[in-house]
């Protein structure tokens, strides 16, 4: 059974109790549990060829409606997103350095329905995890180049190449969910929409609701020319004047950047966007 599968299935065991209240408000936790596992495979660290670190204390910004709604549950709230994000890890073999925590805050600036992600990498003095020489961390970033501060602590660097041997980037870089394409790599670009893959062969596809757009998608909430995806370095998505607009990685716009696993909503209807070199 999938990772998320399980999420909504425990939550489904709470959704009768006092959590009930939780789903009425704008922002879902399976939409957060998502946006959890992005930040995961956006900010992973390749430490070796047999570990990659991932963030473990994640901070949810919320606008001031979801916030008031979700905040009275986020002890139980975060013990499951918790308990998905190292359900997740585990699948993916990703490893960490202490011990995970999801935290929510209220952000003023944001609308309801909007949230956004920050994570950072915290060395637990306890934890078996931590690196033996504990060096200066980069900070992690969410899409929306929301920064998070960073601790002291951070996986050592591999250990430089022997004299007169030039150094060689890991092999399992460039296949890291989220990293950018090498330089000269041939990219492939599709996107998944309920687990269909629509390759995308062109420089643009537009999607909609018309029997002339490229990609066509059965929603009522969807215009009849919705939006346009572009292949590029980096790929981008544009509004083309929809009546319901776009909102890609958790945040309503009219343009944005894409990276692989960016999830794009258009009316009711969730595309993925993938891309992978080859």
């Amino acid at each position: 059974m999938g990772v998320m599968k399980k999420f909504e299935q425990r939550l489904e065991g709470l959704v009768n109790g006092t959590f009930a209240k939780v789903f009425k408000s704008e922002v879902q936790p399976v939409e957060i549990a998502g946006a959890l596992q992005r930040e995961c495979d956006n900010n992973a660290t390749i430490w070796n060829r047999e570990r990659t670190v991932v963030p473990n204390d994640f901070i949810v910004e919320l606008s001031a409606p979801d916030y008031e709604r979700l905040s009275p549950y986020s002890g139980q709230l975060g013990d499951e997103l918790s308990g998905m994000v190292r359900d997740y890890a585990k699948q993916q073999r990703y490893s960490f350095m202490g011990p995970i925590k999801v935290h929510l805050e209220k952000a003023e600036d944001l609308d309801t329905g909007l949230y956004r992600v920050r994570s950072r990498t915290l060395a637990s003095s306890t934890s078996q995890e931590r690196p033996e020489r504990p060096t200066a961390a980069r900070p992690n970033q969410a899409p929306g180049g929301y920064g998070y501060p960073q601790p002291t602590a951070a996986p050592p660097m591999p250990a430089g190449p022997p004299p007169g041997r030039p150094p060689q980037a890991p092999a399992a870089a460039a296949q890291r969910p989220g990293a950018s394409p090498m330089p000269g790599a041939r990219v492939r670009h599709w996107i998944e929409i309920n687990g269909t893959r629509h390759q995308i062969s062109r420089p643009t596809l537009v999607l909609g609701r018309s029997t002339e757009a490229d990609v066509r998608i059965d929603d009522p909430g969807v215009s009849r020319r919705h939006c346009e995806i572009r292949t590029g370095t980096p790929s981008t998505i544009q509004d083309l004047g929809s009546t319901n607009g776009i909102v890609v990685d958790g945040q309503h716009t009219t343009r944005a950047t894409l990276r692989d696993g960016s999830r794009i909503v258009v009316g009711s209807t969730t595309i993925v966007y993938r891309q992978a070199e080859g």
